[in-house]
Formats: structure tokens, C-alpha cells, sequence
């Protein structure tokens, strides 16, 4: 019985008001009456629910299933009777578990599971009671897919079932593609948002008889853009392409809770790999702590810790600091223990103690904390039904905060909560902190020497910088001799520390951020190209002392708007010109690679973001650049005659999956329209001038300049190769592909996509519908699978492994899959450019089975992973076992071995299934082309 099971009182603040409501009550006596009249006392929300629902409430407090019991036949229901009928079954629940909350009826999981209950249970029939005037009016087919495969995903807290009491509620929104017929699609597409609209805001708006549940849809992929409710094959396209970190750890607690839940399982299963990541997850870490410091620093929440005015959710010693602790955690080692992903944040702390990587005295006395703290949060949030999470100062408010927690003296309550949130603080704060430094190693006599002139350096002039300097030496120094060349990486360093003109900032950022001294040790003793970077640009460390460094990834409009800004500045300032311009640019780029490739080396992104990272930047560079270089001919050659030219980036550019030394792959196509000429001062006929255009273009990119050149560029793929005229008009450019290109050209083309343009912004789009174009028409030639086994004949022999650790070149490895996928792409016509996109196109079209195609997808990750790494260490052919510990450890991570055997081994094992799945696609085809099927 519920009256038998109250453990605890509220206290009334306002003793009148609770008798007034308890009277509402009929029947109640005792403590029942008594845990009213101490909620309603002191809570006028709860006043104001007894005085409504009081009747009610006499004949529900018993019921088994409060949720099942108000929502009973609420499916027949059109959606104005449901949205009033959830909003008085939000009213009852909401009174029920207030009163079994502050009473100890329930424990904290069976007040936060039924809220999350009533959320799951509103939301699933928003939605399903929208879906059926769509169905009605014909726009979605009868029967197929469950809710019309409509995937709807609880986020945060509603996804962990750990609502609080005046929740918002997080959802994202797709729906199956696969469950619709490609010609029923658009459609399907168009209903679907209008349903998930119309379902929000039966959930959210706020009636005469109040709301149900306020509902963000803002955490879909790229929400600015992107509609309330899209294709789950898109969502996956984009998490693959753009997905950030925050989105990562967003996914630890989501869940199907409504609509189709096979396809929403289906859906979360296939994300796995993205959250997930199967090598320990140190960049967990560094999101973690730049996010707490963020949040304090926004918001004003450091200093000393005392409860009144306190945030509980975001203040030091908060639920977030438990929730970020538990979560970085998981991120680190979830990757490859699956028993730490689980959703709940006491779950979470429990399977962390139970693997090792917290002591379960700290995990239980954290859990301990948690719910204590969400017990304050329910009571702040109750007095009023606001959605806020701090304390007031001291007055009527906190003491009304303290009276629904039984607490008659508000100072004495306060202070347990003080030393509560001290608590969580130390335990929490102690796994940011820093390690000890590690004792000297011995050096080299060379070393020795480069040690010696340190002193005389202007960083360690002053008596503040050695000081600071000296506790961080030792750890510094041991971690560059393990390189495996000690004495190079030391003379690298020694080159960085040269030309810093202080000493105290740099050094101090090392000490409070050990992980830095890591960064630089990696460098130095891991990428030469890196070092290099950073010993002639000492100054990249001011974007490091900024924070800026570590700041979440701008993209590419961000890295445009930025490089446009600072190529302005110096064209137009004091000084400026073309060449300055020129220059702005090769510093712009090599200062967002070196952060890219520093990331990579640390940690901090994998190979998959890396590249996206690097092809954002020359997304930008050829953006920003084209456009001044067009602008700049055209101050002698008039402005592009007809449309103007689109730039084409192919390889590895296309597909976004740049490498640290990756050169670009280029065509150039124009529209001359009707023009035959410019109309500049020195007109020229329209094919020379795009030829010349395009020339500019190349030396603007690679010519070497003080700054260095920007990239190597290739334009090989053009058409007619090496004898092809290096801008081709569009009409040509068509001819071509339809008569005369080879197959390898339509595999390449697959991977084309506009990046840049010089005229009408239209044209991009043009070459991007004629792309699709080719490919329809030239993907159904029965030439396409015995070209391809031709091609890998070929390449078999002008182009062998370089070893067992080459992940590029031989059959099975990188190259192989990839031409395999682009094949796929070719066959079906989809506009993918990705491998991983593209091998899930062939899977959808029935050309290769979904296991093949994951192994094939997994096996590409891993030699990416291998095939990248060393390319940012600066290798071309690479014998692991000469590599130094941090270069190894750092190929190791990527890869998600424990050892160079274990990752010889699977290497090898990837690339022999890879190869078998590879022939057996091309079968006849193979023999047919004479080749050894690879």
C-alpha cells in the first residue's frame, strides 16, 4: 500500500496551504496526509495539481502501472482528444510521482523510469495518431513498414529513462528509406515531416490544459539545414562524412522509443562503429575537460562551492561533472568492452567499477551522489514546474527547496550539500588532473650538448620561466627518448624551443596540461613534417594557449568565411597584394593541417575525421582561392567569358578522404555559352583563357613561395590525360564521357565532385546532374566488370605491395576495395563518392550481399587506418618494427591492435578476405581478362 510504504516527509512552508489541499484528498489520513500537506505547503505547483486531480489521486495511488492505466484506448483517440487527454494523464502522472518521490515510496530509477514511461508512451502516440490522416488522404502506403517506419529516438536523458521532473524531451527523427519504394519515396518524405511537425506540437504547445512533454528536435544531424524528419540512410551518410565528437557521445544514451523500434535498433546498430571507436578514446578526455571549463567559464559557475545559488546540473561538483566522468569513461574503453554501453549513469558507473577502470568505492559513493543531487533537482523543479537546475540564494525560495526535502533548518541542509558537491568535485576533478613528472633519463653526449644551450635561449631567460621549466624537463625529455631516433626528435624540439621569444605561458599550459608535453614529444619524435611545421611556426601555439586549438572543428564554411577574411586582409591591407594573398593562404592551410595532423597523432580525431578534416581545408583553400584568381586574370583578361568554369575534385579530394600528404586530383570544366571571347582590356579567345585560368590556378596551389607551396596537384584524370587541353569545355567534357572514355575514367568519375567555381554558382550543379547523367547511361556497359579485372591486373603488376605493412597497394588492400566500390557505384548509378557509401549503394541494389559488404567496409577502416597513419608519421614504405615507441604506439591505437603481430596478422587476414570477397564479385569477368584475379 502506498500510505504503508511513506519513509520520509515533506514540510510545509505554508501550513494553510497544505491543509487546503490535503482536503482535496478524500479519505486521507496520516503520513498520507501529512506527505500532502508538506508538498502542497511548500510547493504551489503541487498545491495547484491536489486542488485539480485530489479525486483522482484518492483512487490511483495503488495502481501497478500508473502509465498504462491513464493512457489505456488513448490509440483511438484523433489528435486533439490525445493532446488533451495527455495533458491530464501528464498532470495526474506528474502529481503521483511528485508525492511517491518526496514520500521515499519510490527510489530514484522508478521515479525517473516513470516519466520516461509516460514520455515514451506520448510520444508513440503523437506520432502514430498524426500518421493516420496522412494514410487516409493516400500520401503514405497502407500497411509495409511498422508506424510507417518511422524511427524516433529518445536522446539524453529520456533515452538513459532518467527524466526529471520538468524534462524537455530530446528526439531525433528519421524514417526506414528501405521500407518505400524509390518512386514513393518524395512523397513518403514530405508526409513524414509534416506528421513529425504536427506530433511535436501536440507534445509541446501550451493549452488551457497545459503541455505534455517540451520537445527539441535540434539534435538531427546539421538541425540548421536539415528537415524535422529525414531518411535514416542520409542520417548515416552524414554521421559517416560529418560527425562530430558531441555527437558521438550523444549516441551513448540514445534509444528506439517509439514508431518502428525493429528499424530503430536496426539504425543504432549501424551507427555502432561511429560511437564506438575500437581504439582507447583519448579525445574523450580533452572534449570532456575543454567542455567543463567552457561551461564554467560561460556561465560563470567557478570559485568557491556553496549551495544557495548553486547550479546542481552544471555547477562544480554537479550531476554534469558525474555524467562527464561516467561518459569519458565509457567513450575511452567502450570501443572495446561492450559491457561498458549502457545508457544509465549509475549503470554506467557500476559496469566501470566492475571492469577496473573506476574503484567501485569511488563509483558507489559517485552513484551515491547522483542521486542524492537528482533528488535536489526534482525538488527545485517541482516548487514551480520551471525547467531549471540552481538553487536560489537564501530566502523563501531555497527554504521551500529544503521543507520538500524534510529539512526543517535550511542552513544545516545546505551545508550537506555543500559538502556533497565538494565531494564530487575532488573525485571527479582528480581524473583531469595532471600525472607526475617521470624521473630523468639518460641522454646522449649529443643530447647532452642540446641541453646544455637551453639556458641561453630567450623562453628560459627568466627565473620564473627555468623554474616552471625544471618541472616539466624531466617528463619532456623521457618522452622524447623514445623515439626511435632520440637525438633527431631532440634536436627537433630544440628548434621549437629556439624561436619562442617566452617561456612562462608555454611552459605553464604544459604543466596544468601534461597531455601537451605528450603533443610535443609525438611530434618531435613521431612526424618530422609535423616538427618541421612547428619548429619554423612556434606561433601555432598561440591558437593552443587560446584554446582555440582544441576548439570543436569549424567545417568547411567556417574555414572558408575565415580564409576568405584573411586573404581580404591581405590583398587590401598595408603591404597587400596578389602575392600576400598568396602567402595568407599557404599559412592559413599549413596551420589548419598541422592542427589536423596534431589531432590525428594525439588522438583527438581518428583517420575517418582526419581526412574529412584535410579535405575540409581544400575545400576551402580552392574556394577562396579560384575565386581570387579569377578575380586577379580578370583585371587583365576581362571576367570569364559564357558561365565561367566549375573545379572538379576527383580521388581521394572527391570522396573527402585526404591523407596527410595527399596531393589533389583535378579537372577543370567551363561553359563558355555563346561567348567566343573575353572582354577585358587583353581579350583572349574563351578556350585560352580558361587554359590560362586553369594555369593560374596551378601555380596559385603549388608554385613554392617563403610560405611554402599549398598542394601538389595532379590533372591526370582530365580527359585525354596528359594530351587533353587542361580545362575542358562542357560540352566536350560530355562528348567524351559518353564516347570516348575509358572505364577507369567512369570509376574515377564516380568519386567527382565540384568543390570550386569561377562564374555562375549554377553550373556546379549542372556538372553534378550531368555526372549522374554518365554514369546511368555508361554503368549498364557489360564492360565494366572485365575492365575492371583488367585494371586490376594491371595494377598487380606496375604497382605491387610494398610489403606486409603496405595497406594501399596489392590485392585485398585499400586500392583494391576501393575500386571495387567505385565499380558498385558505377553499376547503380548513386551519387555516393565515399567507399563506405558506396559499397552500402551496391548492397541496396542487390549487387552485393550486406555481410560482404561490411567486411569489405571493415577491412577498408582498418588499411585507412594503417594507410594514414603512416603517411602523417611521413612514410611512404614502412617497416614498423624501426618505427620508436611512439610511432608505434600511435599506428597500434589507430589500428585497435595491441601489438605489430596482432596487426600483421589482421592486415594480412583483411586483405586475403578482402581479396576473396573482390573475385568473387568480378567471377568470370576475372578469368575472362586473363589477370591472376587480383
Amino acid at each position: 500500500m502506498f500510505a504503508d510504504a511513506i519513509r520520509r516527509l515533506p514540510l510545509a512552508l505554508d501550513p494553510e496551504r497544505g491543509k487546503a489541499a490535503r482536503e482535496a484528498v478524500p479519505g486521507a489520513t496520516g503520513d498520507l496526509a501529512r506527505l500532502i500537506e508538506g508538498a502542497a505547503g511548500s510547493s504551489p505547483y503541487l498545491a495547484g495539481l491536489l486542488a485539480r486531480e485530489g479525486a483522482w489521486l484518492a483512487s490511483a495511488l495503488d495502481a501497478e502501472d500508473v502509465v498504462a492505466a491513464e493512457t489505456e484506448g488513448f490509440e483511438a483517440l484523433d489528435p486533439a482528444a490525445l493532446g488533451a487527454g495527455l495533458r491530464r494523464a501528464k498532470r495526474r502522472i506528474a502529481l503521483l510521482t511528485a508525492l511517491a518521490d518526496l514520500g521515499g515510496v519510490w527510489p530514484l530509477e522508478r521515479v525517473t523510469g516513470t516519466l520516461t514511461a509516460l514520455a515514451d508512451r506520448a510520444v508513440d502516440l503523437a506520432f502514430r495518431a498524426h500518421l493516420a490522416p496522412e494514410r487516409a488522404r493516400g500520401r503514405l502506403p497502407e500497411g509495409g513498414a511498422d508506424a510507417a517506419g518511422l524511427i524516433l529516438l529518445a536522446m539524453g536523458k529520456m533515452g538513459a529513462g532518467e527524466l526529471n521532473y520538468s524534462s524537455d524531451i530530446d528526439l531525433i527523427v528519421l524514417y526506414d528509406d528501405e521500407a518505400y519504394a524509390p518512386a514513393d519515396r518524395q512523397e513518403a518524405r514530405a508526409a513524414l515531416i509534416r506528421v513529425t511537425r504536427r506530433a511535436a506540437a501536440t507534445l509541446s504547445d501550451l493549452t488551457a490544459e497545459g503541455y505534455v512533454f517540451r520537445t527539441d528536435l535540434r539534435l538531427r544531424p546539421d538541425a540548421a539545414v536539415t528537415p524535422v524528419c529525414m531518411s535514416a540512410s542520409a542520417a548515416l551518410d552524414y554521421y559517416e562524412a560529418e560527425g562530430r565528437t558531441w555527437e558521438r557521445a550523444a549516441y551513448i544514451k540514445a534509444r528506439p522509443c517509439g514508431g518502428d523500434l525493429g528499424a530503430g535498433v536496426r539504425f543504432l546498430e549501424a551507427l555502432r562503429p561511429f560511437v564506438w571507436r575500437r581504439h582507447l578514446d583519448f579525445a574523450a578526455i580533452e572534449d570532456a575537460h575543454g567542455m567543463r571549463l567552457r561551461i564554467r567559464a560561460h556561465r560563470g559557475l567557478g570559485g568557491e562551492i556553496a549551495a544557495p545559488g548553486h547550479d546542481m546540473k552544471l555547477g562544480q561538483g554537479g550531476i554534469r561533472e558525474i555524467e562527464f566522468f561516467t561518459q569519458t569513461r565509457q567513450l575511452i574503453a567502450g570501443g572495446r568492452d561492450p559491457s561498458l554501453r549502457l545508457r544509465g549513469t549509475v549503470e554506467g558507473l557500476a559496469a566501470l567499477a566492475a571492469a577496473g577502470w573506476v574503484p567501485r568505492a569511488d563509483a558507489e559513493e559517485l552513484a551515491d551522489h547522483y542521486r542524492h543531487h537528482r533528488e535536489i533537482e526534482h525538488r527545485i523543479q517541482m516548487v514551480n514546474d520551471t525547467q531549471t537546475h540552481a538553487l536560489s540564494a537564501p530566502g523563501p525560495a531555497l527554504d521551500a527547496v529544503a521543507r520538500l526535502s524534510g529539512a526543517e533548518d535550511t542552513a544545516a541542509w545546505a551545508e550537506g550539500i555543500r559538502q556533497r558537491l565538494v565531494r564530487v568535485e575532488a573525485l571527479t576533478g582528480a581524473f583531469f588532473a595532471p600525472s607526475p613528472a617521470q624521473p630523468l633519463p639518460e641522454l646522449s653526449e649529443t643530447a647532452e650538448q642540446i641541453v646544455a644551450r637551453w639556458r641561453s635561449y630567450p623562453a628560459l631567460r627568466g627565473t620564473r620561466a627555468r623554474t616552471v621549466f625544471r618541472r616539466i624537463e624531466a617528463d619532456l625529455l623521457m618522452r622524447l627518448t623514445r623515439a626511435a631516433h632520440p637525438d633527431d626528435a631532440l634536436a627537433r624540439f630544440d628548434g621549437f624551443l629556439a624561436g619562442l621569444p617566452a617561456g612562462v605561458q608555454v611552459f605553464s599550459l604544459f604543466e596544468a596540461n601534461p597531455q601537451l608535453i605528450d603533443l610535443v614529444a609525438d611530434i618531435c619524435g613521431t612526424s618530422p613534417g609535423l616538427a618541421a611545421h612547428f619548429a619554423r611556426h612556434p606561433g601555432v601555439l598561440d591558437s593552443v594557449i587560446a584554446g582555440s586549438f582544441f576548439a570543436p572543428w569549424p567545417g568547411e564554411r567556417g574555414l572558408r568565411d575565415a580564409l576568405a577574411a584573411a586573404v581580404a586582409t591581405a590583398l587590401r591591407g598595408p603591404g597587400g597584394g596578389y602575392e600576400r594573398a598568396l602567402d595568407a593562404a599557404r599559412r592559413f592551410a599549413h596551420d589548419w593541417q598541422f592542427r589536423t595532423g596534431v589531432h590525428h597523432l594525439r588522438g583527438l580525431v581518428d583517420a575517418e575525421e582526419a581526412a574529412r578534416q584535410y579535405a575540409d581545408i581544400a575545400d576551402a583553400v580552392l574556394g577562396v582561392l579560384f575565386a581570387e584568381v579569377a578575380a586577379e586574370f580578370a583585371t587583365r583578361h576581362g571576367k570569364p567569358p559564357g558561365r565561367g568554369a566549375v573545379v572538379l575534385g576527383m580521388g581521394s579530394l572527391g570522396a573527402r578522404q585526404l591523407n596527410a600528404a595527399s596531393d589533389l586530383d583535378l579537372i577543370v570544366v567551363y561553359d563558355p555559352g555563346r561567348a567566343e571571347a573575353s572582354d577585358g582590356p587583353k581579350p583572349l579567345p574563351a578556350r585560352t583563357y580558361y587554359a590560362r585560368l586553369t594555369q593560374a590556378l596551378l601555380t596559385a596551389l603549388s608554385a613554392p613561395t617563403a610560405e611554402g607551396r599549398l598542394y601538389e596537384v595532379d590533372m591526370r584524370l582530365r580527359p585525354s590525360g596528359r594530351q587533353g587541353a587542361v580545362a575542358t569545355s562542357l560540352a566536350s567534357f560530355h562528348d567524351y564521357q559518353m564516347t570516348e572514355a575509358w572505364t577507369w575514367e567512369h570509376l574515377a568519375l564516380t568519386r567527382a565532385r565540384p568543390v570550386a567555381f569561377a562564374g555562375a554558382p549554377a553550373l556546379m550543379d549542372e556538372i553534378e546532374a550531368l555526372r549522374l547523367e554518365i554514369l546511368a547511361a555508361r554503368g549498364t556497359d557489360p564492360r565494366v566488370l572485365p575492365d575492371l579485372a583488367a585494371m586490376r591486373a594491371r595494377l598487380a603488376g606496375a604497382r605491387p605491395s610494398a610489403g606486409p605493412w603496405d595497406a594501399k597497394a596489392g590485392p585485398g588492400r585499400l586500392q583494391d576495395i576501393e575500386l571495387l566500390a567505385q565499380s558498385l557505384a558505377l553499376r547503380t548509378a548513386d551519387p555516393a563518392r565515399a567507399s563506405t557509401a558506396q559499397l552500402r549503394a551496391g548492397r541496396r541494389a542487390g549487387l552485393i550481399g550486406a555481410e560482404d559488404a561490411e567486411r569489405l567496409a571493415s577491412a577498408r577502416r582498418l588499411m585507412w587506418r594503417v594507410h594514414a597513419g603512416t603517411r602523417l608519421i611521413g612514410e611512404r614504405r614502412v617497416d614498423l618494427a624501426g618505427l620508436g615507441q611512439g610511432a608505434q604506439a600511435f599506428l597500434l591505437r589507430e589500428a585497435g591492435m595491441p601489438d605489430l603481430g596482432t596487426l600483421a596478422e589482421r592486415l594480412e587476414e583483411a586483405a586475403q578476405h578482402a581479396a576473396a570477397l573482390i573475385e568473387a564479385q568480378i567471377g568470370e569477368a576475372a578469368a575472362a581478362a586473363g589477370g591472376p584475379g587480383g
